[in-house]
């Protein structure tokens, strides 16, 4: 649980140093989402607010339909950074390293997220897992730092919480959520236009790649698990990319049954980067620590070596396990009552 004395005192310490300082730069994990680009926009827009100088540092660019949102193509895609300013405000990751930009450790680090396993890197760490998104945190700390929500900070918030949580389908999902969203919208936002853009904005090459990867999914024996992946193969026959494939792994959660979900993308032979994707009460962050990655409960992420086969046996069973834990806990708790 978070103790809100200490979210309210990281949160003041992070205003005292933002006033007390002049450039920032600013990054987020590897392979950037929704929620990573909100907030580092919200972020960015918010410090230039107050004069600040602020560069935005990615390692990779940030999904298509993301692209298109207010200032995103102002970010600078690199390996590594030199000059870290005054400090670096770096957002939505658990460990330093899943920025993929070296250098960042030379600066006086500010962390936000809210992931299980944040290993506290920074000088000060602001950590709040009851956050639905990191984009929430960043708008209690624009609200702190006593700056208007502009349009633009309204349309970066609105999009960091719609995609983490899952078009509002994930947990830790509260009355908060809601209520920034309603602030977000009497700043200007469209939520429709906003949805529109994020979710309807595909290309035939997505289209024909979903088709593929739904048409080779595998059901584990109970058809409660479910099992997806990629390959550059599969992606050069559908003239698609891996950013083409954003939003898919929740496809097979809309099936009643289906509790959780494995997707695998090759990344080079034998490794491969797995997201998972859960519903209610079946913990797939739990999967993914053993295997040295992080997230949430019901949306988590890892990276795993060996053969497409066999890690897909060994996903299912994790997974079940989980499926597994979570049916126990709900039949005890109806017992119980």
């Amino acid at each position: 649980m978070n103790n809100p004395k200490t979210d309210i005192t990281a949160r003041a310490q992070i205003v005292k140093e933002i006033h007390r300082r002049h450039s920032f730069v600013l990054s987020s994990h590897e392979r950037p989402d929704g929620d990573a680009i909100g907030s580092q926009m919200a972020m960015a827009l918010a410090l230039r607010e107050l004069g600040k100088e602020v560069r935005v540092v990615n390692k990779d660019l940030a999904p298509p339909p993301i692209l298109t949102l207010p200032n995103v193509r102002e970010i600078e895609i690199a390996d590594s950074v030199t000059d870290t300013g005054d400090a670096v405000i770096v957002m939505e990751c658990s460990d330093l390293s899943r920025t993929g930009v070296s250098g960042l450790d030379k600066g006086f680090v500010i962390n936000i997220d809210h992931h299980l396993g944040n290993t506290m890197y920074g000088a000060i760490n602001w950590f709040d897992t009851t956050a639905a998104a990191c984009g929430e945190m960043i708008f209690n700390l624009v609200q702190t730092l006593g700056i208007s929500i502009s349009k633009e900070i309204a349309t970066h918030i609105y999009a960091a919480i719609l995609t983490d949580t899952g078009s509002f389908h994930h947990s830790s999902i509260s009355a908060q959520t809601f209520n920034i969203c309603q602030q977000c919208v009497e700043a200007g936002i469209n939520p429709v236009t906003e949805a529109q853009i994020i979710f309807d904005n595909n290309n035939l090459a997505r289209l024909k790649l979903f088709g593929m990867i739904l048409n080779k999914m595998e059901l584990d024996s109970t058809g409660r698990v479910a099992i997806i992946h990629i390959d550059r193969a599969m992606a050069h026959q559908c003239s698609g990319t891996y950013e083409d494939t954003e939003g898919i792994i929740n496809f097979p959660l809309t099936v009643k049954d289906i509790q959780g979900v494995a997707f695998l993308k090759e990344i080079d032979s034998g490794t491969w980067r797995v997201s998972l994707r859960s519903k209610g009460d079946v913990n797939v962050n739990a999967v993914a620590r053993l295997f040295g990655g992080g997230g949430h409960k019901n949306a988590s992420g890892c990276s795993a070596t060996g053969e497409l086969s066999d890690l897909k046996i060994l996903f299912r069973q994790e997974i079940n396990k989980q499926v597994e834990i979570a049916f126990t806990h709900q039949v005890r708790s109806t017992e119980s009552a």
